[in-house]
């Protein structure tokens, strides 16, 4: 593998390159240098990417140099920069069992890492996974003898419709990758996971190490109630109560239900139910809606870009989650700051983020969720009790208290 080109590349902001001064030397008055490895971020759309881009640019903002190096979205390896954040994309292949992701090339990618290490002269590496570039990052920082922050936003449950393994095998690959896990991460400094939830989960799974749990946070200045009207007109959407569901239309996510719960609503009330994401479930779930006689009440959106989403929540009256294999669902936690109710399966992490603010159902009980989002749709005091209690709760997510966190950590191991 090719290493990241550092030298011989113009300095530019508008397209996106930086030189090697840039690259290699401390931002003066900046407190710390963090490297940030993930196997996937920007323009990759999972929760992942998204919390390491926030993290990213947090840290940034409140003062730290800051690099992050991942898989190039496009193949060929490049440094840029992506507000305020020094980003070096390493060459990378197709990942043959997703439909859009790449994976880093593992040749030679230990070497590759060490020298990018070795360049920016970071205090301390944050990993947010196993996978390829996590468990380089882990290796390289080992033998430089820099201290290793670990984050986990791994599950088996995510990855098992792409890599196409049949119901009878899951637990056994489940086991294999949790060992696998364990493997890795046991070799950081500090682990944390989003919630108390997720942290027990990896104690559950045979990890014997402290794990800490650490939200990922929210933007609170940027998910907050908006006008409705003119937000359902910004996306086309009829003016009628609306369900709103965000993220991947992956099987994970159980979205069947939601749709099966529809026709149950529509007993009681002229509801819509809004789907924004790409995902390989999208044409079953299309046909599925036009033949269980809903296909006019549910719409799909598609990806809508970041900027966009708070838009996208304050269109609708009720927030559903069907997914059992949220670690914390950043999706949720941007639902409730925009003052939706949520209505949420109980299952994982989502009992964290469900109380006066909504319902939790039995995973796969369609009857249970449709009952919970006729009883929110059809009260508005109800509605707005549970607005009132998701700002409350959404409230003790601020990304700048984790933020905080996170720099407490750096400062305790750099120590």
């Amino acid at each position: 593998m090719n290493a990241i080109p550092l030298n011989a590349v113009p300095t530019s902001t508008a397209g996106g390159q930086v030189s090697p001064a840039l690259a290699k030397s401390p931002v003066a008055g900046r407190r710390r240098t963090v490297l940030i490895a993930t196997d996937t971020y920007p323009p990759d759309v999972n929760g992942a990417a998204y919390f390491s881009h926030r993290l990213a640019g947090g840290l940034a903002a409140r003062g730290a140099e800051v690099h992050v190096v991942c898989a190039s979205d496009q193949g060929p390896s490049r440094t840029e920069i992506m507000d305020g954040v020094v980003v070096h994309r390493l060459r990378s292949v197709p990942l043959l069992v997703h439909p859009t992701m790449r994976v880093s090339v593992p040749a030679g990618l230990g070497r590759t890492l060490s020298r990018l290490i070795e360049q920016v002269g970071p205090q301390v590496v944050h990993v947010q996974g196993h996978f390829v570039v996590g468990r380089a990052a882990v290796g390289a920082a080992r033998r430089m003898r820099l201290p290793v922050v670990a984050t986990n936003h791994f599950m088996p449950d995510n990855l098992f419709q792409f890599g196409h393994i049949p119901a009878w095998l899951r637990e056994r690959a489940g086991q294999v990758a949790w060992h696998d896990f364990r493997r890795v991460f046991a070799r950081a400094d500090r682990i944390t996971a989003p919630t108390r939830i997720a942290a027990g989960l990896l104690f559950d799974k045979g990890f014997t190490r402290e794990v800490e749990a650490v939200s990922c946070g929210i933007d609170l200045h940027r998910f907050q109630p908006q006008p409705q009207q003119w937000a359902r007109q910004r996306f086309e959407l009829a003016d009628r109560p609306t369900i709103l569901f965000v993220g991947r239309l992956d099987e994970e996510k159980r979205l069947d239900e939601l749709v099966r719960a529809l026709p149950h609503v529509l007993d009681h009330v002229d509801a819509q139910a809004v789907l924004v994401g790409t995902g390989g479930k999208r044409p079953v779930l299309e046909r599925l809606a036009a033949r269980i006689g809903v296909g006019e009440r549910v719409r799909f959106l598609g990806f809508v870009p970041d900027a966009d989403l708070p838009q996208v929540y304050s269109a609708a009256d009720v927030f559903a989650m069907p997914g059992i294999a949220e670690l914390q669902s950043i999706a949720t936690l941007e639902a409730m700051a925009s003052g939706l109710p949520v209505v949420a399966a109980d299952a994982m992490a989502l009992p964290h983020l469900v109380a006066d603010n909504g319902h939790l159902y039995q995973p796969g009980d369609v009857r249970e969720l449709a009952r919970h989002l006729t009883a929110i749709l059809t009260s508005a005091e109800l509605r707005a009790s549970m607005a009132k209690a998701s700002l409350a709760l959404a409230a003790t997510h601020d990304h700048q208290h984790s933020l905080a966190r996170f720099e407490a950590i750096y400062a305790e191991l750099a120590a």
